[in-house]
C-alpha cells in the first residue's frame, strides 16, 4: 500500500546540494531557508517533508512551526457543503502542501470542530473546517460534502495553489466520522482518513483502501466503542495500514475541544500518510500503550516499518 521512494545515495544526495549552492541566485547564506530545506528533503528520496525534525513536544505543541492565516468560504460560494473556513500555512518558500477536510457532527456547525484548523495547519497542512448543507445531515451526505469541499479547495478556492491535490485527507466528528469512512470508501485516492468518535449505521468497511486511524472514546453513550469505533475499525482489510486509539476518561464530545492526545496522534497519521513522512513514524510504532489519556491502541505498525 505504500508509496514510498527510493532514498538517493549520498553521492547523488551530495551532488545535488553542490548543484543547488551553485546555481544563479542561491547564495550559501540561504542554505537554512526554508525553500532550501525542501529541496534537500527532496534530494534525499522524499518530497513532501515539511517542517523540522519532529518531537514529542512538537507534535503536542499547539502550534507548530508554520505560521498561519485564514479565510472563509461563504456557503454562497460553496457548491455541494456549507461553506467554511480554511487555514493554511503562509509561508510559500516550501512548496504545496497536503490538504485535510474535516466535518462536524450532528446539529453542530463547524466552529465545534474549529481547534483542529489552526493546529493542523500550523504543522504544515492546508486545513478545511466545514459546515453542513444542514445540521441535520447523515453521515452518507457528509461524506459527499467532504468530497465536495475537497474538490472546492483544489479547484475553486483562493488558496488552491498552496495544495497538492494528490495529496488530500478527511476527518470528521460522530457523523462527520461516520461520513470521514464514507468518503475514504468512495474515493481511494485519498491518502488518509481519522474519524473522531464516529457514527454511522453501517459497521463495516471491507472497502477502504485508505490508512485509517479509528478514534473512540471509552465513556461515549452516544456512538459506544463497542458498537460504532471498534467494529469500524475490526471491519477494514486486514492489509492496511489502520489503528484504533481509544481515549480514556473521554466522552463522545471530547474532540469538540482542544486534545493534545488526538492532536498528537492526528498529525502523525496525516504527515505518515499524507506526506510520507516517516520521521513521524516514531510516535505509532512501536505502538501507543495505555496511559492516562490512551485506553487502548491496537494496530500495525505503518507498513515498511
Amino acid at each position: 500500500m505504500r508509496r514510498h521512494l527510493a532514498p538517493a545515495s549520498a553521492a547523488t544526495a551530495a551532488a545535488a546540494c553542490l548543484a543547488l549552492l551553485l546555481a544563479p541566485g542561491v547564495q550559501a547564506a540561504d542554505a537554512g531557508a526554508p525553500g532550501i530545506r525542501a529541496a534537500e528533503a527532496a534530494s534525499a528520496g522524499n518530497p513532501y517533508e515539511r517542517g523540522p525534525a519532529p518531537t514529542t513536544a512538537s507534535v503536542e505543541a499547539l502550534r507548530g512551526p508554520y505560521a498561519v492565516a485564514h479565510t472563509t468560504v461563504s456557503s454562497l460560494a460553496a457548491t455541494g457543503f456549507g461553506g467554511g473556513t480554511i487555514y493554511y500555512p503562509t509561508s510559500t518558500s516550501d512548496g504545496t502542501f497536503g490538504a485535510v477536510v474535516i466535518s462536524p457532527g450532528f446539529t453542530a456547525s463547524q466552529s465545534s470542530i474549529a481547534w483542529l484548523g489552526p493546529r493542523l495547519a500550523s504543522q504544515g497542512f492546508v486545513v478545511f473546517t466545514i459546515d453542513t448543507i444542514t445540521t441535520l445531515d447523515q453521515p452518507d451526505s457528509r461524506g459527499r460534502q467532504l468530497l465536495a469541499a475537497l474538490d472546492h479547495l483544489t479547484q475553486r478556492s483562493t488558496v488552491r495553489g498552496r495544495v497538492d491535490p494528490a495529496r488530500l485527507g478527511v476527518m470528521g466528528h460522530s457523523m462527520g466520522g461516520g461520513g470521514t469512512l464514507e468518503a475514504a470508501k468512495s474515493r481511494p485516492s485519498l491518502k488518509a482518513a481519522v474519524p473522531l468518535t464516529g457514527w454511522n449505521t453501517d459497521k463495516t468497511w471491507p472497502e477502504i483502501t485508505t490508512p485509517t486511524l479509528v478514534i473512540g472514546a471509552d465513556g461515549d453513550t452516544i456512538a459506544p466503542v463497542a458498537t460504532h469505533s471498534e467494529p469500524f475499525y475490526e471491519s477494514l482489510p486486514a492489509s492496511l495500514d489502520k489503528a484504533y486509539l481509544e481515549l480514556n476518561g473521554a466522552t463522545h464530545f471530547t474532540p469538540n475541544a482542544s486534545n493534545t492526545t488526538i492532536a498528537k496522534y492526528s498529525i502523525a497519521w496525516l504527515k505518515r500518510f499524507i506526506d510520507d513522512d516517516t520521521r513521524y513514524e516514531q510516535f505509532l510504532c512501536p505502538l501507543p500503550g495505555p496511559s492516562l489519556t490512551i485506553e487502548e491502541y491496537r494496530g500495525s505498525c505503518p507498513l515498511g516499518s
